[in-house]
């Protein structure tokens, strides 16, 4: 007779109640409380709210700025991986922890010091003031400080991925012919995929709601460098709260759709 082991964590009913109630304190009803409140509002007052242009500005700059620092931290964080996983040298360890320090450093540390080597009169502003442009106070700016807090999302999701490919099977493509870019391209760019969507959401999401690192270097002038978050802390500040709470479930909408359509793309590779 086969003897039934016992699970290593509770049964499933238990497991499954905790979960829930966990996600619900942490994400439901907060959220449910957010849309509660956003339902106050008639559809005229919420359109108005969130049509209005600077809303829309702060929109296109908050989502286009994540957007472009994700793409970047995708090229740029793949070859980190790449370096750090195929190789050995020395200083390994010390790129191996600055990786990592946006996710210890806080978030408004990092936009002071970014402000002060950006800026006009900083130590890389000022020769940017030279050649005639500027780089703290710009969308630029903003770009460069969400590029330094989403970096480790995408070198840690493609990282240990890459770790798992056998160099035998680029060892036998080259064997039978394949150049390094039809190494690159069929073996693999296939089994990294799935993963870089996934750092470049992680990214991408990060990016959007980006506070602390932000506000600093990107001079929060409206309808030029007013990001989203800061013009929910606008709102809240007037005591606005209908506004604050349009402009919030904007935001939440606009995510959830975008991040929906980077999952279904990436489990219609997975299934490819």
């Amino acid at each position: 007779m086969s003897r039934r082991t016992s699970p290593v964590i509770p049964g499933f009913g238990l497991t499954l109640g905790y979960t829930l109630v966990y996600l619900s304190l942490l994400v439901l009803i907060p959220l449910g409380a957010m849309f509660v409140h956003a339902a106050q509002l008639t559809w005229e007052q919420f359109w108005t709210i969130i049509s209005s242009p600077r809303v829309v500005a702060a929109l296109k700059l908050s989502f286009g700025t994540a957007f472009l620092a994700a793409l970047i931290n995708g090229v740029i964080g793949t070859l980190l991986a790449w370096v750090l996983v195929r190789y050995t040298f020395p200083g390994r360890k010390v790129i191996e922890a600055m990786i990592d320090l946006p996710f210890a450093l806080p978030t408004a540390v990092a936009g002071i010091a970014l402000t002060a080597l950006y800026a006009p009169n900083g130590l890389i502003g000022q020769f940017a003031a030279d050649l005639g442009f500027k780089i703290a106070y710009t969308p630029l700016g903003i770009t460069l400080a969400l590029t330094f807090v989403t970096l480790p999302f995408v070198v840690r999701t493609i990282q240990p991925v890459l770790a798992d490919i056998p160099r035998e099977i680029e060892e036998a493509a080259a064997c039978l012919g394949a150049k390094p870019l039809q190494v690159a391209r069929y073996v693999l760019l296939p089994a990294l995929l799935p993963a870089w969507l996934t750092g470049f959401a992680l990214a991408f999401a990060r990016g959007v709601g980006e506070y602390g690192s932000v506000i600093f270097i990107a001079g929060n002038m409206p309808m030029k460098t007013e990001i989203l978050p800061l013009l929910i802390m606008v709102q809240l500040d007037q005591y606005n709260y209908a506004a604050a709470t349009a402009i919030g479930v904007l935001m939440l909408v606009v995510s959830f759709i975008l991040l929906l359509l980077i999952n279904l793309l990436q489990r219609r590779i997975r299934r490819s």
